[in-house]
């Protein structure tokens, strides 16, 4: 499989090199030049399949035999080694829970995908390699996580100063060895320009090897699209064409592989982009008109994303045509106050405890299911990564599972600094 950048289908790179370049040469993001639809027979198997074994046959589509597919099997059953589970919140509405793996949010299956990935091409060069991560909440745990210890390979996580919750930030600046944080001072948004800065320099470039750990990464984004598979091999299979999958959607790296699985012959109904006060995307779909804004710093501050940088992915999707896009993604676009709002409710009717993001993706799906339709959102990490806002919506204690209390005897270690790429501490 080769891959394409999204602002010239002419430059096509291998698989090594996409992974290892993050972006591609013109600032575009990598796609795959083909979406290979799975065969019948995948679907009548899906429902006995694991999450490993799900992943290997939806995957190795895309990365073999640049990996060969005995090693490959091998990693990805490693990475997805964690129950996500889908669980009834009502009569029409479910959960698929994607807080179970190590750093208690959707990102571990991403990133512990894409650490192994890079470890084995780590070990065919001779440099050390520099995972850059921009992060507004979950992705800098996620990564930082993913990659400890991983020998050459050196992770620099961005994140807006304050901007994230005191949990999330312990999960990535407490680590050392070869994970570095630096506490910025600038918004989400400039986290990501400092990282795709850094991309855009020939000079450091040729110097150090670089590489996303974001979505932009397609070994972070696409991995993604396994459990969405996982989820329908849990649901009745005469109920998959109703289901109406709602997506919490802040950088869009989620929905998008969603989306390639929905290419890939997913026989659900359609999506949902489910966001907060940050709705570009909202907007683009009403008006035809993308117009990225500034960041809003909100409750569901995972989201808090006024440019999406995989929005370029989910053009070539459909072809740059809004119409198409329209016929099976819908978004709607929420306040601060209705995210709490939700959260009580959720809890008062149903006794389901939500984090702002999943209520964002609840709302969705009460706002917008029709008639013989069922209800799917992602619930993206635990409440406890948010415990001040959940207890305070939902009136109860939230308890905090041991792997976050670990996080919390540690000692925070960052590098205060501006929005400038120049000033990482690169290998």
């Amino acid at each position: 499989m080769k891959f394409y950048s999204t602002n010239n289908r002419n430059h096509v790179a291998d698989l090594k090199t996409a992974v290892l370049k993050g972006l591609a040469p013109d600032k575009g993001l990598y796609m795959p030049e083909s979406i290979p639809v799975l065969p019948k027979e995948f679907w009548d198997e899906l429902p006995g399949k694991s999450m490993g074994q799900i992943g290997f046959e939806v995957l190795k589509h895309f990365f073999c035999p640049d990996i060969p597919e005995d090693r490959f099997k091998a990693m990805v059953e490693d990475a997805f080694n964690f129950p996500v589970p889908v669980v009834k919140v009502n009569d029409r509405i479910s959960v698929l829970e994607l807080f179970h793996g190590p750093t208690l949010a959707f990102k571990d299956v991403g990133a512990r995908f894409l650490a192994r990935v890079m470890a084995y091409f780590a070990d065919y060069g001779g440099k050390s390699i520099n995972v850059l991560a921009a992060t507004s909440g979950d992705t800098g745990s996620a990564v930082a996580n993913g990659f400890l210890g991983v020998p050459n390979v050196y992770v620099h996580v961005l994140y807006p100063h304050g901007l994230v919750s005191k949990l999330q930030e312990l999960q990535f600046t407490t680590l050392g060895q070869n994970v570095t944080a630096y506490e910025v001072n600038g918004v989400f948004d400039d986290c990501q320009r400092t990282v795709k800065e850094a991309f855009m320099d020939k000079e450091l470039n040729a110097e150090k090897i670089l590489t996303s750990a974001n979505s932009i990464n397609l070994a972070r984004f696409l991995p993604q699209s396994v459990y969405y598979f996982h989820a329908l091999a849990q649901i009745p299979k005469e109920k998959w064409s109703q289901v109406v999958i709602s997506v919490p959607s802040g950088n869009f790296g989620d929905i998008t592989a969603g989306l390639i699985a929905y290419k890939m012959g997913m026989p659900v109904k359609r999506f949902i982009a489910a966001i907060n006060a940050n709705k570009v995307f909202a907007d683009y779909l009403t008006t035809g008109s993308y117009k990225p804004q500034p960041s809003i710093a909100t409750i569901a501050n995972a989201m808090d994303v006024g440019d999406p940088s995989n929005f370029a992915r989910v053009l070539e999707l459909f072809e740059g045509s809004v119409e198409k896009m329209r016929k099976v993604i819908s978004s709607y676009s929420y306040t601060d106050e209705k995210i709490g709002a939700t959260i009580a409710e959720v809890y008062k009717n149903d006794g389901y405890t939500c984090d702002p993001h999943g209520a964002v993706g609840y709302a969705a799906l009460k706002d917008g299911l029709q008639d013989g339709e069922l209800g799917l959102f992602l619930e993206t990490a635990h409440p406890a990564k948010f415990i001040d806002t959940v207890e305070k919506f939902a009136g109860h204690k939230v308890e905090i599972p041991e792997r976050l209390q670990k996080f919390m005897n540690g000692t925070k270690q960052t590098v205060p600094t501006d929005a400038d790429y120049k000033k990482l501490q690169l290998k």
